[in-house]
């Protein structure tokens, strides 16, 4: 049983004794003290972004695997986001935990381990946009021909933006409007996709218009140098500009992720300048030789009219040929014109000679003698038909003066009846006449709305020639017309020739001719 406890200390031992707090927080001093600042390569592992903004990752090789971390405030400057399988290096700080007994790399800045690397990712990258469709033909917007005003993207320094504004001042002198940028290094994709995404925020035709068309470019460099244009960022700016964006990042070979996204691709800065406007003076002589173009056709347009009216009025018979048969028609009619005037006069005086002839003096004699006969056998009859006549009334008069007695009674009962007929007719009349009145009185309202008075006072006018209403253009050319208005009639002569008014505005101004 001895040898069973010969390893454990015996009771009094020098060996210091320490609590878990105590040596976790030596372990970290010497990690901290010894390794410092480091610069560790390997591939990304598991990659958590956490709820409070820090960055959590691993680093791993064919054996080991190192965890990191990045805080938040320290991501702004970490340079390139971490990303599952690709090869970076990671320098930063070697920490521990106290609270796990872990100890970890606090990476502040990250870099991609080689080209190959950054190639791979880059690739992965190209496919997973273009699998979104941001890369599809059909989604690209033409560019404007002749665009007012041109948006450049890129550092205010350097013989990019020269290049630009020399091969533009060559073809066609534009507006240009220039967002500088950082074209290489970590402000490089914020700063382009701000550019991009404030010129598209401008308003077409404010203070600081919008342009019609973008130009974002960078002269060549390394991969690493352009790395800027293919983060994912930049890419998907380009493809959301609802401005047609001309990508010029690098020389013809280097190729971009914005390249792909954009609306074009120009292989130089030079060649986005030439493609954003066309070349002025071949404009204006492509102009020139389309006015001689136009010149040419109408000549030669006229010329064959003429020449078709000239053989159309050959096939056309003479003017005399023309009258010929009307003149001939007029003779006829004029001929049969002066017998027919004739026969009619012969006709008229026979019917008159007719007539005279009845009108003879004995003729009359005869008719006035008959006359006289008739006259006085009437004049000798007239006495007895007289005192017939008056007897006839006496006798009538005598039978109504006997039965006087019983028709004042009837008459007295008669004129009752008619005093209350009167009375009820009265009645009846002031009823009806009352009705008829109120209701004259609703169509007089209803005249006055609808009446053309009330028209003119809206702002119309009745036109008249003479007493009829114009309503057609022609038929008041060369007239002399009367306008009503609201206060007053206006006379004016369609031409133009003001003629006396015949009423006057209030204030006392001639209203004038409104032709």
């Amino acid at each position: 049983m001895s040898d069973l406890f010969e390893d454990e200390p015996s009771t009094g031992s020098n060996a210091p004794e320490f609590t878990v707090s105590e040596i976790a927080g030596r372990v970290r001093k010497l990690i901290e003290s010894e390794l410092g600042w480091v610069r560790v390569r390997g591939e990304v592992g598991r990659v958590v972004h956490a709820r409070s903004g820090h960055l959590y990752f691993d680093l791993k090789d064919d054996k080991s695997v190192l965890s990191c971390m990045t805080w938040k405030g320290q991501l702004r400057d970490i340079g390139t986001m971490p990303e599952e399988g690709m090869e970076v290096f990671a320098e930063g700080k070697m920490t521990a935990s106290g609270m796990q007994s872990k100890f970890g790399l606090n990476a502040q800045r990250v870099s991609i381990a080689g080209e190959g690397a950054l190639m791979a990712m880059l690739e992965k990258r190209k496919k997973a946009l273009a699998a979104e469709g941001l890369f599809a033909p059909e989604r690209k917007r033409p560019l404007p021909y002749l665009p007012d005003i041109i948006g450049v993207v890129t550092s205010p320094q350097g013989a990019v933006i020269r290049d630009i504004l020399h091969r533009l001042r060559d073809r066609f002198p534009r507006k240009v409007l220039i967002w500088p940028v950082a074209v290489q290094g970590q402000q490089c994709a914020p700063d382009v996709v701000r550019a991009i995404e404030g010129f598209n925020a401008l308003t077409p035709g404010g203070a600081l218009p919008r342009p019609d068309v973008l130009i974002v470019a960078r002269g060549g460099g390394s991969i690493e140098d352009l790395w800027g244009f293919n983060e994912e960022a930049v890419a998907r700016a380009a493809a959301a500009s609802e401005i047609p964006l001309i990508s010029a990042v690098g020389h013809e070979t280097d190729t971009t992720l914005i390249d792909f996204a954009a609306d074009r691709r120009a292989p130089t800065p030079t060649a986005a300048a030439e493609m954003a406007v066309p070349v002025r003076l071949d404009l204006l002589a492509w102009v020139e030789g389309q006015d001689a173009r136009l010149a040419r056709a109408a000549g030669q347009g006229l010329e064959r009219r003429r020449q078709r009216l000239s053989d159309v009025s050959r096939l056309l018979p003479r003017a005399d040929a023309l009258l010929n048969d009307p003149r001939q028609r007029l003779d006829r009619a004029e001929e049969g014109l002066r017998r027919g005037l004739e026969r009619a006069v012969e006709r008229k005086r026979a019917r008159l000679e007719a007539g005279s002839a009845r009108l003879r003096p004995g003729v009359l004699s005869n008719r006035l003698a008959a006359l006289r006969e008739r006259v006085s056998d009437r004049a000798g009859r007239l006495p007895a038909g007289l005192t017939r006549a008056v007897t006839l009334r006496r006798e009538r008069l005598a039978a109504v003066r006997l039965r006087s007695e019983p028709i004042s009674n009837r008459v007295a009962q008669l004129t009752q009846d008619v005093a209350r007929a009167g009375t009820r007719m009265e009645a009846a009349t002031g009823a009806r006449l009352t009705r008829l009145s109120e209701r004259l009185a609703a169509l007089d309202r209803m005249r006055s709305t609808l009446g053309y008075e009330a028209t003119l006072k809206r702002g119309f006018a009745v036109v008249r020639k003479a007493a009829t209403i114009v309503t057609k253009v022609a038929d008041a050319r060369g007239a002399a017309l009367e306008i009503e208005f609201q206060d007053g009639r206006v006379d004016v002569q369609a031409e133009g020739t003001k003629r006396k008014s015949a009423a006057t505005k209030p204030d006392g101004s001639d209203q004038g001719s409104l032709f």
